[in-house]
């Protein structure tokens, strides 16, 4: 075997539908194309790529399955651009999750790490509008009844993307609400199968506002423990035993 075996490697050939997909997909994500705005119709993507009616289709697919575009075969006014959205992230990570490519215990403990490091930059950089929009998703969560997990879940995640976006980090933001939005059926689980959920929603609104106090007079270290703490009480005795090691290992600094 010579030097040039060892650099080089076969390639596989691309095909035309891979071309069209990445080519649309660019212009999604440098914004050419942004959310809510349509494609050109089928029959104009045809003459556009000098390729066939089934090359376009095959590329819409691949761009609908990765949540880019909606589309309808025909449809005259063209697909739908979505856009990247935590969605899509949160989909892949619920796959991952069924899949059993990762467990559940690594995506809380994925969880936790973000939380914490959400909890700690929002203590230090935020505004009194993040302080504002925290404090309005506590007040709805008090207001919300066993019968109401739903609701009641959807407000907790908005605390906690409004951390997020708080830290300035708009990557920590994406993480965040995908991550809670791939464990939240877990969670609401948990809530309606507890003897007593009223006190279990009352626990978690006080832990809520710890976390608000701690944000609030800048305590960084203290916002941070309780985003670990709080995530491995939620969930340390849902995940699989041997995953229980990860949480534990997430807990202290």
């Amino acid at each position: 075997m010579t030097s040039d075996d060892v650099l080089f490697r076969p390639v596989q050939p691309v095909r035309a539908y891979q071309r069209v997909a990445e080519q649309i997909e660019e212009r999604i994500l440098n914004g050419d194309l942004p959310p809510g705005s349509r494609l050109p119709a089928e029959r104009d993507l045809v003459t556009r790529f000098g390729v066939g009616r089934s090359t376009v289709r095959e590329a819409l697919r691949v761009l609908q399955s990765a949540g880019l575009i909606r589309s309808r075969p025909g449809d005259p006014l063209g697909a739908e651009v979505l856009g990247v959205s935590p969605d899509n992230l949160s989909q892949a990570l619920g796959r991952l999750t069924r899949s059993r490519v990762a467990s559940l215990g690594e995506l809380v403990q994925f969880r936790m790490v973000l939380d914490a490091e959400s909890n700690r930059l929002a203590a230090r950089l935020h505004t009194a509008e993040d302080l504002a929009r925290m404090q309005q998703e506590i007040d709805r969560m008090a207001a919300l009844g066993p019968a109401e997990l739903h609701a009641f879940s959807e407000a907790d995640a908005r605390f906690h993307q409004a951390v997020a976006e708080a830290s300035g980090n708009s990557l920590l933001a994406l993480c965040a609400r995908a991550v809670h939005e791939a464990v939240v059926a877990v969670i609401e689980k948990k809530i309606a199968g507890a003897a007593d959920a009223a006190g279990w929603m009352a626990r978690s609104i006080e832990h809520h506002r710890a976390v608000l106090g701690a944000v609030r007079s800048g305590d960084a270290e203290a916002a941070c423990r309780l985003g670990r703490e709080a995530l491995f009480a939620y969930y340390a005795d849902l995940v699989e035993p041997e995953a229980r090691r990860l949480l534990e290992a997430s807990v202290e600094p």
